[in-house]
């Protein structure tokens, strides 16, 4: 692009813009092809059946043992892999990188999730190779976390930037006149898994399952009983979802009899979300040949306040792909030393959460 300057040139070049498809959604805004009436999701939308969910089996139900069993022989096999969403644009926590902040006893999140994946790897005597997926905001701080703390020889790749846009479709700037870079939401893993080579590089060390989850939830720890769920419910993706207790945002519903995760900015107005019992966790697990695909994903308007005006981000969804591909929607424990769904989004989050942060890292396996 030649209205930006050297410097965020230089980030663009670096973190995979594609100035292409840019100026091509560009257009699309000025024209009004993307806009929030544009988010919600075109059909008829119905609750899911009480059978589009899967529960995963509690250690004293029938298929408990079978199930992890399958999960415990896949690891050993060496097939299990683990990615890690550590991207976005460090915001949240007062611009620090959210990855790299202490979140109980001294260990970082990054630190903290790594750390329960080595006591699998040890009590188990398997390998999980780890990957981690970062953004121009927190690649730098991320790889040098890795080396500073000795966090083992991680994958690591980036995801991709792009820059906010006026209503109108013109280029946001900020009030130093240039433009203003962000991170286009974690729909981008699948391009950039496999730009990287992750995805061969995975393929190669004989992974054939990978799970996903964010850098602050340290209950999505890679669990045998899940996995094992996954292979025995034969789809190539699993979502996992957990009951709602007044939560809000994606969940699986139906969409003209399909079944299909669906995020809040996505539903009709009129649409009683509170008709789906569970909502997403964005915790997934991918055969790997899944995951190896670039798929067309729907681009959502997303609206921001930045230094007090209105922007506009275009972002993808990864969990969308359960519209293009069959899923199994497997319902995980919220809490306790199985607990799966213990997101931190905010320092008073953090504070409330220690005990249980320090119960999920040394939870056994």
């Amino acid at each position: 692009m030649t209205d930006v300057d050297a410097q965020t040139g230089a980030i663009l070049d670096r973190y995979g813009f594609d100035g292409d498809l840019f100026e091509a959604l560009r257009a699309r805004v000025a024209r009004g092809d993307l806009s929030p009436e544009s988010n919600v999701v075109p059909g008829v939308i119905d609750a899911p059946r009480e059978d589009d969910v899967t529960p995963l089996p509690e250690p004293d139900d029938d298929g408990y043992t079978e199930t992890r069993e399958a999960g415990l022989a896949a690891l050993r096999r060496g097939e299990v892999a683990q990615v890690v969403l550590a991207g976005g644009m460090a915001t949240r926590f007062g611009g620090v990188v959210k990855a790299v902040l202490e979140a109980v006893d001294g260990k970082s999140f990054l630190e903290a999730k790594l750390a329960q994946t080595a006591t699998l790897e040890s009590a188990l005597g398997v390998t999980v190779p780890v990957a981690l997926m970062t953004s121009f905001a927190t690649d730098t701080e991320i790889r040098a976390h890795v080396a500073e703390r000795g966090l083992g020889d991680p994958f690591v790749f980036h995801q991709f930037v792009s820059l906010r846009l006026e209503p109108s479709g013109e280029l946001f700037r900020g009030g130093d006149g240039r433009p203003s870079l962000y991170a286009p939401g974690h729909g981008d893993l699948y391009q950039a898994v496999r730009r990287s080579g992750t995805v061969d590089a995975l393929r190669a060390r004989g992974v054939r399952v990978v799970t996903v989850s964010n850098v602050d939830n340290l209950g999505a720890r890679v669990d045998p009983t899940v996995v094992g769920a996954h292979l025995l419910a034969g789809r190539p993706v699993t979502c996992e979802v957990a009951r709602k207790e007044g939560d809000m945002g994606g969940a699986p519903v139906r969409v003209d009899g399909r079944l299909q995760l669906v995020e809040g900015p996505r539903f009709p107005a009129d649409f009683d979300q509170d008709l789906t019992p569970v909502f997403n966790t964005n915790t997934a697990l991918f055969d790997i040949d899944a995951l190896d695909v670039d798929y067309d994903l729907t681009w959502l308007y997303v609206e921001k306040s930045v230094e007090g005006r209105d922007a506009v981000q275009l972002e993808r969804l990864y969990h969308e792909v359960s519209a293009l591909v069959p899923t199994t929607y497997l319902e995980v424990p919220r809490r306790g030393l199985r607990g799966r769904f213990s997101p931190i989004k905010t320092p008073a989050d953090l504070e409330r959460a220690q005990d249980d942060l320090r119960a999920l890292v040394s939870a056994p396996i």
